[in-house]
Protein backbone atom coordinates (compact mmCIF):
# COMPACT_ATOMS: atom_id res chain seq x y z
CA UNK A 1 0.00 0.00 0.00
CA UNK A 2 3.13 2.46 0.90
CA UNK A 3 4.39 1.25 -2.56
CA UNK A 4 0.70 2.22 -4.44
CA UNK A 5 0.78 5.64 -2.46
CA UNK A 6 4.20 6.49 -3.33
CA UNK A 7 3.35 5.76 -7.23
CA UNK A 8 0.22 7.66 -7.34
CA UNK A 9 1.81 10.72 -5.85
CA UNK A 10 4.70 10.81 -8.34
CA UNK A 11 2.31 10.03 -11.18
CA UNK A 12 -0.30 12.81 -9.76
CA UNK A 13 1.45 15.78 -11.50
CA UNK A 14 1.35 13.85 -15.03
CA UNK A 15 -2.05 12.72 -14.82
CA UNK A 16 -3.51 16.52 -13.78
CA UNK A 17 -2.00 18.08 -16.75
CA UNK A 18 -3.11 15.51 -19.00
CA UNK A 19 -6.84 15.94 -17.56
CA UNK A 20 -6.10 20.09 -17.63
CA UNK A 21 -5.00 19.65 -21.23
CA UNK A 22 -7.96 17.33 -22.19
CA UNK A 23 -10.65 19.56 -20.47
CA UNK A 24 -9.24 23.09 -21.74
CA UNK A 25 -9.76 21.54 -25.57
CA UNK A 26 -13.22 20.52 -24.72
CA UNK A 27 -14.02 23.89 -22.81
CA UNK A 28 -12.59 25.97 -25.50
CA UNK A 29 -15.25 24.28 -27.92
CA UNK A 30 -18.04 24.41 -25.45
CA UNK A 31 -21.02 26.26 -26.32
CA UNK A 32 -23.29 25.85 -23.43
CA UNK A 33 -20.20 26.66 -20.65
CA UNK A 34 -20.77 23.70 -18.82
CA UNK A 35 -16.88 22.57 -18.48
CA UNK A 36 -16.89 26.11 -16.86
CA UNK A 37 -18.48 24.24 -13.91
CA UNK A 38 -15.78 21.11 -13.42
CA UNK A 39 -13.31 21.48 -11.27
CA UNK A 40 -9.93 23.38 -12.82
CA UNK A 41 -11.71 22.46 -16.09
CA UNK A 42 -8.31 23.17 -17.86
CA UNK A 43 -7.33 25.42 -15.43
CA UNK A 44 -9.19 28.42 -17.44
CA UNK A 45 -12.18 29.71 -18.01
CA UNK A 46 -12.94 30.86 -21.96
CA UNK A 47 -15.00 34.62 -22.21
CA UNK A 48 -15.33 36.35 -24.80
CA UNK A 49 -17.86 39.33 -25.69
CA UNK A 50 -18.38 38.80 -29.61
CA UNK A 51 -20.31 36.10 -30.37
CA UNK A 52 -17.39 35.09 -33.24
CA UNK A 53 -13.72 36.56 -33.30
CA UNK A 54 -12.15 36.30 -36.66
CA UNK A 55 -8.43 34.34 -36.91
CA UNK A 56 -5.73 36.05 -37.70
CA UNK A 57 -2.08 35.11 -37.92
CA UNK A 58 1.30 35.89 -39.44
CA UNK A 59 -0.10 37.53 -43.23
CA UNK A 60 -3.14 39.63 -41.80
CA UNK A 61 -1.86 40.97 -38.13
CA UNK A 62 -1.26 44.07 -37.09
CA UNK A 63 -0.83 46.05 -34.31
CA UNK A 64 -1.15 49.98 -34.23
CA UNK A 65 0.35 52.18 -31.56
CA UNK A 66 -1.05 55.86 -32.02
CA UNK A 67 -2.84 58.65 -30.21
CA UNK A 68 -0.62 60.86 -28.08
CA UNK A 69 3.05 59.62 -29.61
CA UNK A 70 5.39 61.25 -31.87
CA UNK A 71 5.43 58.60 -34.32
CA UNK A 72 2.37 56.55 -34.97
CA UNK A 73 3.83 53.00 -35.41
CA UNK A 74 2.63 49.95 -37.12
CA UNK A 75 3.87 46.44 -36.44
CA UNK A 76 3.30 42.96 -38.11
CA UNK A 77 3.51 39.78 -35.85
CA UNK A 78 7.35 39.31 -37.82
CA UNK A 79 8.05 42.67 -36.56
CA UNK A 80 6.80 41.83 -32.55
CA UNK A 81 8.63 38.56 -32.99
CA UNK A 82 12.10 40.18 -33.53
CA UNK A 83 11.91 42.60 -31.08
CA UNK A 84 13.55 41.81 -27.25
CA UNK A 85 11.41 39.06 -25.68
CA UNK A 86 10.58 38.78 -21.98
CA UNK A 87 9.87 35.74 -20.20
CA UNK A 88 6.97 35.83 -16.82
CA UNK A 89 6.29 33.09 -14.92
CA UNK A 90 3.58 33.86 -12.45
CA UNK A 91 -0.53 33.35 -11.33
CA UNK A 92 -3.16 34.11 -13.44
CA UNK A 93 -5.90 35.22 -11.23
CA UNK A 94 -9.29 35.70 -12.45
CA UNK A 95 -12.03 37.82 -11.12
CA UNK A 96 -14.36 35.42 -10.81
CA UNK A 97 -12.02 33.07 -8.24
CA UNK A 98 -10.07 30.53 -10.45
CA UNK A 99 -6.39 30.45 -10.31
CA UNK A 100 -4.27 28.52 -12.85
CA UNK A 101 -0.81 28.72 -10.92
CA UNK A 102 3.11 28.95 -12.24
CA UNK A 103 1.83 30.51 -15.91
CA UNK A 104 4.57 31.36 -18.25
CA UNK A 105 4.15 34.59 -20.69
CA UNK A 106 6.55 35.94 -23.25
CA UNK A 107 6.84 38.84 -25.32
CA UNK A 108 7.86 42.66 -25.96
CA UNK A 109 7.87 44.55 -22.65
CA UNK A 110 4.61 47.09 -23.43
CA UNK A 111 6.94 50.21 -22.35
CA UNK A 112 9.21 49.22 -25.45
CA UNK A 113 6.82 49.70 -28.15
CA UNK A 114 5.60 53.20 -26.06
CA UNK A 115 8.93 54.33 -26.58
CA UNK A 116 9.60 53.50 -30.29
CA UNK A 117 6.58 55.12 -30.80
CA UNK A 118 7.44 58.29 -28.56
CA UNK A 119 5.03 58.90 -25.88
CA UNK A 120 3.89 62.74 -25.26
CA UNK A 121 4.02 65.13 -22.00
CA UNK A 122 0.39 65.28 -22.46
CA UNK A 123 -0.27 61.82 -22.02
CA UNK A 124 -0.96 59.72 -19.15
CA UNK A 125 -2.80 57.02 -19.78
CA UNK A 126 -2.85 54.29 -22.37
CA UNK A 127 -6.20 52.72 -24.08
CA UNK A 128 -6.25 49.16 -25.63
CA UNK A 129 -8.65 47.46 -28.62
CA UNK A 130 -9.03 44.21 -29.68
CA UNK A 131 -9.89 42.73 -33.26
CA UNK A 132 -12.81 41.07 -31.87
CA UNK A 133 -14.52 44.89 -31.90
CA UNK A 134 -15.53 44.81 -29.02
CA UNK A 135 -13.46 44.43 -26.26
CA UNK A 136 -11.25 47.60 -25.03
CA UNK A 137 -8.73 47.71 -21.87
CA UNK A 138 -6.84 50.95 -20.19
CA UNK A 139 -4.12 51.32 -17.56
CA UNK A 140 -2.47 54.41 -16.43
CA UNK A 141 0.84 55.13 -17.85
CA UNK A 142 2.61 54.64 -14.69
CA UNK A 143 0.94 51.21 -14.81
CA UNK A 144 1.69 50.58 -18.37
CA UNK A 145 5.22 50.98 -18.01
CA UNK A 146 6.06 48.20 -15.57
CA UNK A 147 8.42 45.58 -16.48
CA UNK A 148 5.64 42.45 -15.80
CA UNK A 149 3.01 44.14 -18.27
CA UNK A 150 3.61 42.67 -21.75
CA UNK A 151 2.51 42.76 -25.21
CA UNK A 152 2.17 38.70 -25.45
CA UNK A 153 3.10 36.57 -28.00
CA UNK A 154 4.12 32.77 -25.88
CA UNK A 155 1.82 31.63 -23.01
CA UNK A 156 2.55 28.06 -21.42
CA UNK A 157 5.66 27.70 -23.42
CA UNK A 158 3.34 28.13 -26.93
CA UNK A 159 2.02 30.21 -29.35
CA UNK A 160 -0.63 32.51 -28.16
CA UNK A 161 -3.55 30.49 -29.28
CA UNK A 162 -6.70 31.86 -31.29
CA UNK A 163 -8.70 31.06 -28.40
CA UNK A 164 -6.52 32.25 -26.03
CA UNK A 165 -6.58 35.74 -27.47
CA UNK A 166 -4.06 35.26 -30.02
CA UNK A 167 -1.82 35.67 -32.21
CA UNK A 168 -1.04 38.28 -29.53
CA UNK A 169 -2.53 39.50 -26.47
CA UNK A 170 -1.96 41.73 -23.42
CA UNK A 171 -0.65 40.53 -20.35
CA UNK A 172 -0.94 42.46 -17.02
CA UNK A 173 1.12 40.31 -14.50
CA UNK A 174 0.19 41.83 -11.45
CA UNK A 175 -3.93 42.74 -12.26
CA UNK A 176 -6.51 40.17 -12.45
CA UNK A 177 -6.85 38.77 -15.68
CA UNK A 178 -9.66 41.06 -17.16
CA UNK A 179 -6.81 43.53 -17.59
CA UNK A 180 -5.21 41.26 -20.26
CA UNK A 181 -7.11 41.97 -23.20
CA UNK A 182 -7.01 39.03 -25.90
CA UNK A 183 -7.27 39.69 -29.57
CA UNK A 184 -5.19 43.00 -29.06
CA UNK A 185 -4.96 45.20 -32.11
CA UNK A 186 -4.51 48.45 -30.85
CA UNK A 187 -3.02 50.79 -28.56
CA UNK A 188 -3.67 54.52 -28.28
CA UNK A 189 -1.58 57.07 -25.66
CA UNK A 190 -4.84 59.47 -24.09
CA UNK A 191 -4.97 62.45 -21.94
CA UNK A 192 -6.79 60.06 -18.87
CA UNK A 193 -7.97 56.66 -18.41
CA UNK A 194 -10.82 55.71 -20.83
CA UNK A 195 -12.61 52.56 -18.40
CA UNK A 196 -12.62 49.03 -20.44
CA UNK A 197 -15.18 46.88 -21.59
CA UNK A 198 -15.86 45.43 -17.52
CA UNK A 199 -15.22 48.77 -16.06
CA UNK A 200 -18.29 50.56 -18.16
CA UNK A 201 -20.29 47.42 -16.31
CA UNK A 202 -18.69 47.90 -12.88
CA UNK A 203 -15.30 46.69 -12.32
CA UNK A 204 -12.73 48.38 -11.23
CA UNK A 205 -10.34 50.16 -13.25
CA UNK A 206 -7.36 49.44 -11.15
CA UNK A 207 -7.54 45.59 -10.69
CA UNK A 208 -4.75 45.24 -8.55
CA UNK A 209 -5.00 41.12 -7.61
CA UNK A 210 -6.09 41.16 -3.83
CA UNK A 211 -6.35 44.94 -3.22
CA UNK A 212 -9.47 45.35 -6.10
CA UNK A 213 -12.71 44.43 -6.83
CA UNK A 214 -13.70 43.95 -3.39
CA UNK A 215 -11.69 40.50 -3.05
CA UNK A 216 -8.75 39.40 -1.18
CA UNK A 217 -6.76 36.97 -3.36
CA UNK A 218 -3.03 36.14 -3.12
CA UNK A 219 -1.51 39.21 -5.49
CA UNK A 220 0.12 37.41 -7.88
CA UNK A 221 3.26 40.08 -8.25
CA UNK A 222 4.27 42.82 -5.96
Amino acid sequence: MLGLGAAGLAAAPYLQRGTESALSAVSGKDPTGVTGLLPNGGGFRYYSVAASVPHRGASDYALTVGGLVEHPTRHSLGDLRAMPQRRIVRDVQCVTGWRVPNTPFEGVRLSHLLDLAGVRPEATAVRFTCFDGLYSESLTLEQARRDDVLVALRMQDKPVSHQHGGPVRLYVAPMYFYKSAKWLSGISLTREVVPGYWEKRGYDVDAWVGRSNGRDDAPTAA
